[in-house]
């Protein structure tokens, strides 16, 4: 058996932590990211009711989520709880405002409907 002198125990040992290097980092590439906050879209919406005032709410859905008609059907959905079923819901009372970090608050009920609703004026 032939004797192992330094510079091949070097050689050996720079493949070993190669080798371990690659597999610390295809380990961490397959593990999920759990510590990223979800990203939603805000938009900004005012209806007018029934009875000839305006309300303004804002739809908070899941910034992947870019299809108008989801997110007005949201808005749909919403103004049925509040007896305003029927009431236009376009581009025209509803616009894209901004993106920002999940709130707490919001969350739950994104997992569970897909959407969260924040009661700006005249809701009630």
């Amino acid at each position: 058996m032939e004797h192992l002198n330094c510079s091949k125990i070097k050689y050996l040992l720079i493949i070993c932590c190669v080798l371990c290097f690659q597999f610390v980092n295809a380990q961490n590439d397959i593990k999920p990211k759990t510590n990223k906050k979800m990203q939603v879209a805000v938009w900004d919406t005012y209806v007018t009711k029934k009875d000839g005032s305006s309300m303004h709410f804002d739809i908070i859905a899941p910034s992947e989520v870019k299809d108008t008609n989801i997110i007005y059907n949201y808005g749909k959905k919403y103004l049925e709880t509040k007896g305003q079923e029927g009431q236009p819901l376009t581009s025209k009372e509803c616009r894209f405002c901004h993106i920002e970090t999940v709130k707490p608050s919001w969350e739950a009920e994104i997992k569970q409907n897909g959407y969260f609703i924040i009661e700006m004026e005249n809701c009630k």
